[in-house]
């Protein structure tokens, strides 16, 4: 039984510290950092560096990545984040970023459209986009 709760612990603890890797399309040279990446997820920046317009991707609100990026990157909880976009949807003043179901979702996306920006688990990082930071 202790074996059974300590593998379960050890499971979950590396699930919480899991690697996040932002990615966009190989062909963006754009510079980023960590302070662009959360102006971008707070509908604060709209463009790249290289001036084409910005399209930031997320995951499902209840996923363990999302939850680990708003956590790393944007430091707010899920409840903090909704009620900030709700306030910026309810007054015109943003949309937040288009939700995708899961990692290989956000890669697929990011692949195809060079305007775009996403995170995923560094884990699930293939060679069709480009990974500009970690967490």
């Amino acid at each position: 039984m202790k074996s059974l709760i300590l593998c379960t612990m050890l499971l979950f603890t590396n699930l919480a510290f899991a690697e996040l890797a932002i990615v966009v399309h190989p062909s963006n040279d754009s510079n980023f950092d960590e302070s662009v990446i959360n102006r971008i997820y707070t509908g604060k920046e709209k463009s790249f560096s290289n001036g084409n317009k910005v399209i930031p991707l997320s995951q499902e609100a209840n996923s363990a990545v999302t939850e680990e990026f708003n956590s790393k990157v944007l430091s707010k909880t899920s409840s903090q984040l909704k009620a900030y976009w709700s306030k910026l949807i309810f007054t015109g003043k943003g949309t937040p970023p288009k939700e995708l179901e899961s990692d290989a979702e956000v890669i697929k996306m990011v692949a195809a459209n060079p305007d775009t920006i996403g995170f995923v688990s560094a884990a699930a990082v293939s060679d069709n986009v480009k990974v500009v930071l970690t967490f």
